[in-house]
């Protein structure tokens, strides 16, 4: 019997902490929607940036255990237009994954590389993000961090990148038609609207 949280919501929000299984969760519901129906796609929009030589070889580390584990989950590569990518990408035969959000507002709001000159400011952004969303055509999966529950964080820039990653998450949230937090591995329903 399929459990209640296993179904694809039109909008999931999974939340957790470091390894706490949160990608393996959308990759299971990628499976199960891409098992569902021959028609099916997924893909799946990635934000990290391949700062240095530990996060170029966790990148791909990453890519070849997805593509191992999900075959046939399509990687697109996108640090800062993730709204875009939500509204060229989405219909009603596709499930999108956006991994992280976390990553995404740090390239944001941190930036290393990358310029956003010339881009919407971040709440601009943000609320294009959430439009996205709203009207997608298909099923979006967002992975991110909670990472608001442990100490209070030295330092003013890190504590205005935790706000923000809070607020995020909690406009995130609301938005979304499931939230589910990962806890050592197993889902936990926050949030759970009728289908």
């Amino acid at each position: 019997m399929t459990a209640p949280h296993d179904f694809i919501a039109r909008s999931e929000l999974i939340l957790g902490g470091q390894k706490s299984g949160k990608s393996r969760r959308a990759e299971l519901l990628a499976r199960q929607w891409l098992a569902s129906d021959p028609s099916h796609r997924a893909s799946l929009i990635a934000t990290g940036m391949p700062y240095d030589e530990e996060m170029r070889e966790r990148i791909s580390r990453h890519q070849c255990d997805r593509a191992r584990r999900v075959p046939g989950l399509r990687t697109l590569e996108e640090p800062l237009a993730v709204a875009e990518m939500i509204q060229a990408h989405s219909d009603a035969r596709t499930l999108l994954i956006v991994d992280c959000l976390t990553l995404w507002l740090t390239n944001w709001v941190m930036p290393v590389e990358q310029s956003t000159a010339g881009m919407p400011s971040w709440p601009t952004q943000s609320a294009i993000f959430l439009r996205a969303l709203n009207e997608a055509s298909g099923p979006v999966i967002l992975v991110g961090n909670e990472i608001g529950l442990g100490v209070i964080p030295m330092g003013r820039e890190v504590r205005e990148f935790v706000d923000a990653l809070g607020g995020l998450n909690q406009q995130a949230a609301a938005a979304c038609s499931r939230v589910t937090l990962m806890v050592a591995g197993l889902p936990m329903c926050l949030k759970e609207e009728q289908r």
